[in-house]
C-alpha cells in the first residue's frame, strides 16, 4: 500500500510528463512552419523543455531514492538539488573510498574523482573501494569502476594527476563542493588557497591512528584553513599513515561523516561544521564538537583580495605534496651503507654491533635476528637510559673481535630513523669513553627485503 507522499510523488511526475509532452507536440508544430516562429521563441521552447525535464524525478528515480525523498527535511527539492549539483574528491583512500561511495548512491549529479597513486595491497585495509585484481591500477579509474557497478546514473570524471598551483584553480572552479581527502600539508594548503580563490566550500577530513577531524572552510562567511593554521607546522612533526598507522575503519568513519557534510551542502541543507570541528577518538568511541575561531580580519588568503595562489607549496610547508615516506637526507654518504654493502659485512663475517631502532609493535612485525633493539625514543631520551645497554653490548663485542674499531649499524624500516639515531650515537661516542663508528643502512629493512632477502616481510 503506497503513502500519501509517495503517492503526490507518482501524481507529480504524471503532471510534468504531460507538460513534457505538450511542448514537445509545440516544438513539432514550430519546426513544421519556421516562418510563423522566431528564433528565439523556439529557443524558449527548448529552454522551458530542459528545465522541466531537469526539474523532475522520473519512477526509476522515486523507486532508487525513495527511502531519502520522504525525509521531509530533503524531500524531492533535495533531490533534484542533489542531481544538479557537482563535488570534487581530493584522494580516492581511505577518506575518498566512503566518501564517494555515499555520495554515489545518493545520486548526486556529478563526481569528480582526483587521486595521483595506483592501488597497493597496503591500501586495501582501509580504501574499501579497490579489490586485490586492481593492484596496480590508477586510484582514480578503481573508484569510478566500483561507483559505476553501484550507480550507473552518476557522471564520474576521473582525474588521474598531481594537483598542482596550474591545474588547482581551474579544476576546482568547475565543482560546487570540494572535499580534501588529501594525506598531506602542502596539498591542503593549495586546495584551501583555491577554493577561497574560486568562492567554493571545503569540506575537508583527516585521519591518523585512532583519531579522525572534520570541519568545514569557506562557508558563508567562515573561516579557511589558513585562518586556523597560518603558518604550516615544522615538517619533523607531520606524520602520515604510512609512518604512523591508522586503523581502517577510523577514515571509514570519516569518510561517511564527510559524505554527510557535502551530501547537506550539495542538497542545499544548511552545514553542521562550518566553524566547528568534529574531533573523533575510536579508543574511548567518543565523539566531540569543538567551536573553532572564526574568519580572520588579516588572513593572507580569505581576508586579501589580492592573494593569488603560492607557486611552490612544498616550499612553503618545506614538506613534500605526497602522502609517501619521507626520505631524509642528514647523513653523508661515508655515514651510510647500502644494504648489499651490509650483506658483504655479514658474509665476511665483520664483527659490529646492528641496532635497530624503529618502535616495538614495528619490531614484533618482522627483524633481523642478530640484531638488539633500542628505539629511537629511547636513544632521544636526555637520560641516557639506554647507555648500559649498549656499553655492555660493546664490551662483549670487544672480547670476542680483534679489531680496534668498533662499528655499530643501525637499521630501521626506510633509512630515515636510522639517519636521526646515528647523529645521537655518534654524539655519545664523542663525548664517552665507549667510542665506535656509527653507520645506517640506505632504504633500511624495506630495502633488505627488495634487494637482499625476498622472504623478508614488507609492510
Amino acid at each position: 500500500m503506497e503513502s500519501a507522499d509517495m503517492e503526490a510523488l507518482r501524481e507529480e511526475i504524471r503532471h510534468r510528463d504531460a507538460e513534457i509532452q505538450s511542448l514537445r507536440q509545440q516544438l513539432a508544430s514550430c519546426h513544421a512552419d519556421e516562418n510563423r516562429t522566431s528564433a528565439f521563441e523556439l529557443h524558449n521552447a527548448d529552454k522551458k523543455l530542459a528545465e522541466i525535464v531537469k526539474t523532475s524525478l522520473t519512477n526509476a528515480d522515486i523507486l532508487r531514492y525513495s527511502r531519502q525523498l520522504v525525509l521531509p527535511e530533503f524531500g524531492v527539492k533535495g533531490q533534484l538539488n542533489l542531481s544538479r549539483a557537482s563535488v570534487l574528491i581530493i584522494g580516492c583512500g581511505g577518506l575518498g573510498c566512503p566518501l564517494a561511495q555515499y555520495l554515489a548512491a545518493a545520486g548526486i549529479g556529478r563526481l569528480g574523482l582526483l587521486d595521483y597513486d595506483v592501488v597497493e595491497t597496503s591500501n586495501l585495509h582501509r580504501q574499501v573501494l579497490h579489490g586485490e585484481k586492481r593492484k596496480g591500477m590508477s586510484k582514480s579509474a578503481s573508484v569510478m569502476k566500483s561507483l559505476r557497478n553501484l550507480n550507473s546514473s552518476v557522471e564520474y570524471v576521473p582525474y588521474q594527476m598531481m594537483l598542482n598551483p596550474r591545474n588547482a584553480l581551474q579544476l576546482i572552479q568547475q565543482y560546487d563542493v570540494i572535499a580534501d581527502c588529501s594525506d598531506n600539508v602542502p596539498t591542503r594548503y593549495l586546495i584551501n588557497d583555491a577554493c577561497v580563490a574560486a568562492g567554493k566550500p571545503l569540506v575537508s577530513a583527516s585521519a591518523l591512528r585512532w583519531e579522525g577531524q572534520l570541519t568545514v572552510y569557506n562557508h558563508k562567511g567562515g573561516p579557511c584553513y589558513r585562518c586556523l593554521f597560518p603558518v604550516p607546522p615544522p615538517p619533523d612533526t607531520v606524520t602520515n599513515c604510512a609512518d604512523g598507522g591508522v586503523l581502517g575503519i577510523v577514515p571509514g568513519i570519516m569518510g561517511c561523516m564527510q559524505a554527510l557534510e557535502v551530501f547537506k551542502l550539495a542538497s542545499g541543507m544548511a552545514s553542521s561544521f562550518s566553524g566547528v570541528m568534529l574531533m573523533f577518538d575510536a579508543l574511548d568511541g567518543r565523539f566531540r564538537n569543538i567551536k573553532i575561531r572564526g574568519k580572520k580580519f588579516d588572513c593572507a588568503v580569505c581576508s586579501s583580495s589580492e592573494f593569488q595562489l603560492l607557486g611552490d607549496y612544498e616550499a612553503f610547508c618545506g614538506a613534500s605534496a605526497s602522502d609517501k615516506c619521507k626520505t631524509l637526507n642528514i647523513l653523508s654518504r661515508e655515514e651510510r651503507l647500502s644494504v648489499q654493502l651490509y650483506k658483504q659485512m655479514l658474509d665476511d663475517k665483520v664483527p659490529h654491533l646492528l641496532i635497530d631502532v624503529r618502535p616495538q609493535p614495528e619490531v614484533d612485525i618482522c627483524h633481523l635476528e642478530h640484531s638488539i633493539h633500542i628505539s629511537l625514543s629511547q636513544l632521544e631520551d636526555k637520560n641516557f637510559t639506554w647507555a648500559n645497554v649498549l656499553t655492555e653490548r660493546l664490551a662483549e663485542l670487544n672480547q670476542s673481535s680483534k679489531e680496534m674499531d668498533n662499528k655499530v649499524i643501525v637499521i630501521c624500516k626506510l633509512g630515515n630513523d636510522s639517519q636521526k639515531a646515528v647523529k645521537i650515537l655518534q654524539e655519545f661516542s664523542n663525548r664517552g669513553t665507549s667510542k665506535f663508528e656509527a653507520k645506517d643502512i640506505i632504504g633500511g629493512l624495506m630495502a633488505w627485503s627488495e634487494k637482499i632477502d625476498s622472504t623478508f616481510p614488507q609492510y
